[in-house]
């Protein structure tokens, strides 16, 4: 999956080269305001793209790290919940079965009533720890849609200069292999939206 990844990304890198061979290289374009763009990025001698590495930023920015913080201590409180609860059923197992053992339930019937009881607990346990896993993985998604929402919204804003035409993600080089160091923004965009995020709080 991986190698897809990697493969379709080194496809669109060469599509955007030849997009940016075939814009740049036909001299019959007018000159419009999308045009002035691309000429001065090219002469400066940069081309008019940039990168964000996104591991960077999500270790960097203020909300990501908040709402990671936030998923965690959910998981954490579950998994308590789901421990104290499977110790307490686990307890009253091992009870039913010293029970069991010595005899000591008053009828046959009584000892299946409680063994029918456990296991029904143990069913609703394993059902409890399912529907906490779902609601953890819902959470999960709101808070990643959240975060890309929040992201994309902010490089509209910072790009509405049209000063780049592509902003890739770089997730641990897996998209850009290579690139001169003006082209990577991270540091700025991580700067900017934490400034951001601080003034909304």
């Amino acid at each position: 999956m991986k190698n897809l990844s990697l493969i379709l990304n080194v496809v669109l890198i060469i599509a955007v080269i030849v997009l940016f061979v075939k814009v740049f290289g036909n001299k019959t374009i007018q000159n419009s305001p999308e045009t002035a763009i691309y000429k001065d990025s090219l002469s400066g001698g940069k081309l008019p793209i940039a990168y964000v590495n996104v591991d960077s930023l999500l270790q960097n920015y203020q909300f990501a790290k908040e709402s990671n913080e936030a998923l965690i201590s959910k998981q954490e409180n579950s998994r308590l919940d789901i421990n104290s609860k499977a110790r307490q059923l686990q307890n009253e197992m091992a009870e039913f079965q010293r029970k069991l053992e010595n005899n000591a339930f008053l009828s046959r019937e009584r000892a299946e009533q409680e063994q029918s009881r456990l296991l029904k607990r143990q069913q609703e346990l394993q059902a409890l720890d399912g529907k906490l896993s779902q609601q953890l993985m819902q959470v999960q998604q709101k808070m990643s849609e959240q975060l890309r929402d929040t992201i994309n919204a902010f490089l509209k804003q910072y790009n509405k200069n049209n000063k780049y035409q592509v902003i890739f993600s770089n997730t641990s080089s897996d998209n850009v292999l290579f690139a001169v160091k003006g082209y990577d923004i991270t540091t700025e965009v991580t700067k900017m939206l934490n400034e951001r995020y601080a003034a909304k709080k």
